[in-house]
């Protein structure tokens, strides 16, 4: 039994070589939980029948809190980036963009009210429950920024407006934590893991989040030929400038959220793993303010607090 990294997650994950036996892996839950109620089961139910790559449910011990899965190796994705050349990851880039394009297209066929993922939604509410998320584990906790209540208004105002204009796009299945880390390169194919969370939101969620990943650092060109793959591949019509400023809008809130994911690690759970990719992210955050004039007003506001940005 070999214990495995778990991520951000309150889950534990473990290895197990039976004797003439394969592999598989344990998820040991923080509680037990009633037989077959586990979103994980759920969704992967609802992404096996889309035909996409994903660990397989073995078993559960729902009174330990034990989920048994396929075991799908070792190597991310950005492990791969982290030990191979660009052209040896770049078809493993364009999988993983058909991934997102079968996710939607086979999502809006497969709809139905018994997946979990249909009844929830990147609406304002949740949305902004991440930007709040931002200003209070990233600003005051990890940067430790007192904040005056006019300052915090006026903050929030101009991330509301970005946010009411993304949950108003029309949406698409998700699977909301779609990067390197979560892709696991095994037996010549793609898997999905962790999607546990799917849920409905704007087109642009996944593709963001794989694009604009705080783990791996992507040269321009192939950001920019992964978009065009994904506008052909999904039959995106019309101006690729329009879809392009949508794309900046779903960043910049993704990066907002995964910098309070990596100040909640390091304060609130001593865990200053995810510290090392708060600068990649705030440069991300920096380019997606400074590219479009729309933020000025928020470039501003950030700016006061993190010379990141300037």
């Amino acid at each position: 039994m070999t214990a495995l990294t778990a991520d951000a997650s309150d889950r534990r994950y473990y290895r197990i070589e039976p004797p003439g036996g394969d592999a598989f892996v344990v998820a040991l839950h923080a509680a037990p939980f009633a037989p077959g109620s586990l979103p994980f089961v759920n969704v992967a139910e609802l992404l096996v029948a889309m035909g996409l790559p994903v660990p397989r449910v073995q078993d559960e011990a729902a009174d330990l809190g034990i989920l048994a899965i396929d075991d799908l190796g070792d190597i991310t994705l950005q492990a791969h980036v982290d030990s191979a050349p660009s052209p040896a990851h770049q078809p493993l880039y364009d999988r993983a963009v058909d991934h997102i394009v079968t996710m939607q297209q086979r999502g809006a066929a497969l709809a139905d009210v018994r997946f979990l993922p249909y009844g929830l939604a990147f609406d304002v509410e949740k949305l902004m429950w991440e930007m709040d998320f931002f200003l209070q584990h990233f600003l005051q906790g990890f940067r430790s920024l007192e904040m005056t209540p006019a300052s915090r208004t006026s903050l929030r105002s101009q991330l509301l407006a970005i946010v009411e204009e993304l949950a108003a796009e029309p949406r698409v299945l998700c699977h909301r934590d779609y990067h390197s880390r979560n892709l696991m390169v095994t037996q010549g194919t793609l898997a999905i893991i962790d999607f546990q969370d799917a849920r409905m939101g704007p087109d642009t969620y996944d593709l963001a989040s794989l694009l604009r990943d705080s783990y791996v650092e992507m040269p321009e060109a192939m950001f920019d030929r992964l978009i065009a793959y994904y506008r052909r591949a999904a039959g995106i019509a019309g101006d690729a400038a329009d879809f392009r400023a949508r794309f900046d809008l779903m960043a910049l809130q993704r990066n907002l959220k995964a910098l309070g994911t990596f100040g909640y690690q390091a304060v609130a759970r001593a865990n200053p793993a995810y510290a090392r990719y708060v600068p990649r992210t705030l440069d991300y955050v920096r380019r997606g303010l400074s590219t479009h004039r729309r933020f000025g007003d928020l470039h501003d506001l950030l700016a006061d607090s993190l010379p990141e940005l300037v």
